[in-house]
């Protein structure tokens, strides 16, 4: 399956700038990993710029961390060090300077977090991508997606989905493209559902079902690697449907091709990066 135009590299004059700069606001201090994952895997799927927003104490450990290659953000925190209420006004400042944003990886889930999570939802005017605490915080306050002020892809998986609905885990099992397609067309938002046979849906009701993929990506950080992989398919200029459909494949193709080397019992979310540049070369 040939490779959408935005993520071809076919102009010479091309600069970093033309492909993209992702924010993706991220980690606490028991959890700074997902906000490497995440940051890095947005890298290797093309975007040419990614920048990693985290607590301010943590900033060296994390440039210690992640590639030399992402930049980093010091961001106001509380004394548990997680993110506080002022990092609200400090990404204001900033967030218009980038073309898609992620949160939720490894963000915790102190009530500070959540409240900055749930505010960046409602008022972040680019394309964001919603995952893991950030879905914790949106829970019971879906209503927000309506109110916010650009498309929102959110990633949950059955567990979070439930929370996110109501419903139990098994209802969501039983009735994936069902559950999928519903929220996303009554919340205004892309739903991906992880899980086997991932499902991606959209507010006009459209819906996708991936095939690639296998059970060794059901690993620690497998959700964070996705995570900045729709950010950057974004930033590069695929619509909000398009770059969670072709986040989900070249994931699990990448995914196939590590659990090929490594084995499904002995892969890690890292590998699924290494074999990121394989599966672009080759799709």
């Amino acid at each position: 399956m040939p490779l959408p135009a935005p993520l071809l590299r076919s102009d010479p004059r091309a600069s970093k700038r033309d492909f993209g700069s992702v924010l993706i606001i991220a980690g606490s201090p028991s959890m700074l990993g997902a906000a490497a994952l995440s940051s890095l895997a947005a890298l290797r799927s093309g975007a040419g710029l990614v920048t990693a927003a985290v607590g301010r104490s943590l900033n060296l450990t994390l440039q210690k961390k992640i590639s030399s290659c992402v930049m980093t953000m010091p961001l106001p925190e509380t004394k548990a060090g997680v993110f506080s209420g002022k990092a609200l006004l400090e990404l204001k400042k900033v967030w218009d300077r980038f073309d898609a944003l992620a949160i939720g990886p490894g963000l915790g889930r102190a009530k500070a977090a959540s409240t900055l999570a749930r505010q960046v939802i409602l008022q972040c005017p680019k394309p964001l991508v919603v995952d893991a605490d950030a879905l914790f915080a949106l829970a019971g306050h879906t209503e927000i997606l309506r109110r916010s002020k650009a498309l929102r892809i959110l990633t949950p998986h059955t567990g979070e989905m439930a929370r996110l609905t109501g419903k139990s885990a098994a209802q969501i099992e039983d009735n994936r493209l069902t559950a999928a397609r519903d929220f996303a067309v009554t919340h205004h938002c892309v739903l991906l559902l992880k899980g086997h046979r991932t499902v991606v849906a959209s507010e006009q009701g459209r819906v996708f079902v991936n095939r690639t993929g296998n059970p060794g990506m059901a690993t620690a950080g497998s959700g964070d690697v996705l995570t900045g992989m729709i950010a950057a398919f974004l930033a590069q200029g695929l619509g909000a449907p398009e770059a969670a459909r072709w986040a989900a494949y070249l994931h699990g193709k990448a995914g196939d091709r590590a659990a090929a080397v490594k084995s499904r019992a002995g892969m890690i979310a890292s590998d699924i990066i290494e074999n990121m540049p394989y599966v672009l070369k080759n799709s």
